[in-house]
């Protein structure tokens, strides 16, 4: 594993119980959120299995599959301690380890993706390797939806949950992932931006959430 991915891991493995319960409910809060989710669900109903890729604690995954209608859920996470608080919280999906730059499923296993702030930690020269891969396992017509906050920072951190970690938290410009996504190979992309909710309900940055599909 690269020393940014096991960073990573660190980090999310030392908060993983706090974070849990911080963003249990987190969609509730969210009604953009709701709206895209539905979209989503609605487009990939039927044609198999969904991923919440980069699952956390698994709070979108589980709207998806209590909220949206979508029964085939599984959630992949980098985190094995996240995979233990989203199996303890939400026993219905199947949730495993994985890495979204190496998946070890087999070419087009998947009918759709929802990456909700998971890209947030790939640094940009792996982008692009990371939708492609994502893109190999979706089916052919498979669809992806991501969100990230928006800005041209990385921002560092030191502490999260009162623990100590090595984290960066890249963000992105709308213009530039959809680029990105074309490198990638897929068609059919599609961007929304919102300003940020109230502070009590998340940080600060205004989102984006692009649809984008593979041929």
């Amino acid at each position: 594993m690269e020393p940014i991915q096991s960073d990573i891991q660190s980090g999310y493995d030392k908060v993983a119980s706090a974070y849990a319960q911080t963003f249990i409910d987190e969609q509730a809060k969210k009604p953009m959120d709701h709206e895209m989710l539905q979209r989503f669900a609605d487009e990939v109903h039927g044609k198999g299995i969904v991923c919440d890729m980069g699952c956390g604690p698994g709070q979108v995954g589980a709207w998806l599959n209590e909220h949206c209608g979508v029964k085939d859920v599984i959630g992949i996470d980098l985190s094995p301690r996240f995979i233990e608080e989203a199996r303890k919280l939400h026993p219905q999906i199947g949730f495993i380890q994985g890495d979204m730059l190496d998946l070890e499923l087999p070419d087009n296993s998947w009918a759709g993706v929802v990456a909700f702030y998971s890209l947030i930690h790939i640094p940009h020269d792996q982008i692009v390797d990371a939708l492609k891969e994502i893109k190999r396992v979706l089916k052919p017509g498979g669809l992806l939806l991501l969100t990230f906050h928006i800005g041209s920072d990385i921002i560092h951190i030191d502490k999260f949950f009162e623990q100590d970690v090595s984290m960066d938290f890249v963000m992105f410009q709308p213009d530039e992932m959809e680029g990105y996504l074309k490198q990638a190979g897929y068609d059919n992309i599609e961007t929304t931006v919102r300003a940020p909710y109230a502070p009590e309900v998340e940080h600060q940055s205004h989102r984006a959430y692009i649809f984008a599909r593979k041929p």
